[in-house]
């Protein structure tokens, strides 16, 4: 029996026969027990993993080298950040096919890294899809993208209530700021603007930076600042990023500011991780 490992994956077809679908639950089925009760692995004891759960969008992959498997999963609508897969020849029975790939790979069976499985049979190959799903994008979770920036300017400020480190260099607390809507606005438009054109800078297309930006919004300023993010989910995660990078963190803890305005995009691919997110820093000229 030849045993072939697929490292990337595949381009989506239409389903398997009918009459092979059920080889495919069963050998599922088979690797979700063997994760339960896995006994051993490659010699050496080994530990009970959660079970997968079904998907359809993994078992309907076809594997053609050269195709990212993860872009491929995405283009049929299942956000991962992480994805693998397996296949093997010759195997006449789920059974079969189950005891050759858990010879050859069964920690990438036991990996607590995936969540879902999909497993396909289809003439002489058995493939089996392991991934794990994306976190939703924020716009699924925050489809107000004030309500997003909302929770920023609670995560900044529950920050700025305690002394913090920032690359070494020591902030006191400070008072909490303030929402301001104007602030938001600017924050939306280079958000908006990244995402739409597909690049990360402080700096926008049209040539402005922040300074330019907030007084488009219609803010006289005395102080600005801004802090930008790529790819995180939420803004718990966001703001996570920005207080373990000195120069975020410094922005956060700046006591020269008095009000923000937050505000995230998402490219019009809603691809994993697509997301832009801008913090405008203020403080009022009046």
């Amino acid at each position: 029996m030849s045993k072939l490992p697929i490292l990337f994956a595949t381009v989506l077809a239409s389903c398997t026969a009918a009459a092979a679908q059920p080889d495919g639950e069963h050998l599922t089925a088979l690797i979700n027990a063997y994760r339960a009760a896995p006994g051993s692995c490659q010699g050496a004891a080994a530990q009970p993993a959660p079970p997968l759960t079904p998907q359809p969008a993994l078992a309907a992959v076809r594997l053609k080298p050269g195709t990212i498997l993860s872009a491929a999963l995405e283009s049929a609508g299942y956000a991962n950040t992480k994805a693998d897969a397996i296949s093997i020849s010759g195997a006449s029975t789920p059974q079969d096919a189950m005891a050759a790939i858990r010879q050859m790979f069964c920690g990438t069976l036991l990996s607590t890294t995936y969540t879902d499985i999909g497993s396909m049979h289809n003439g002489a190959e058995w493939t089996v899809v392991l991934a794990r799903a994306a976190d939703p994008l924020p716009s699924t979770t925050y489809p107000d993208w004030q309500d997003a920036g909302q929770e920023i300017l609670r995560e900044v400020n529950a920050a700025r209530a305690t002394t913090r480190d920032c690359g070494g260099q020591s902030f006191p607390p400070v008072g909490p700021l303030t929402w301001n809507a104007q602030l938001g606005a600017a924050a939306l438009e280079h958000s908006s603007d990244m995402a739409a054109q597909r690049y990360f800078n402080h700096t926008g297309k049209d040539g402005s930076d922040v300074g330019v930006r907030s007084r488009r919004a219609g803010y006289d300023w005395r102080r600005i600042g801004e802090n930008i993010a790529f790819g995180s989910y939420t803004p718990q995660e966001t703001v996570a990023g920005w207080l373990s990078s000195p120069g975020h963190c410094a922005n956060i803890m700046n006591a020269g500011f008095t009000e923000m305005g937050a505000a995230y995009a998402v490219t019009p691919e809603k691809h994993q991780g697509l997301t832009y997110w801008t913090q405008v820093f203020g403080k009022p000229r009046r």
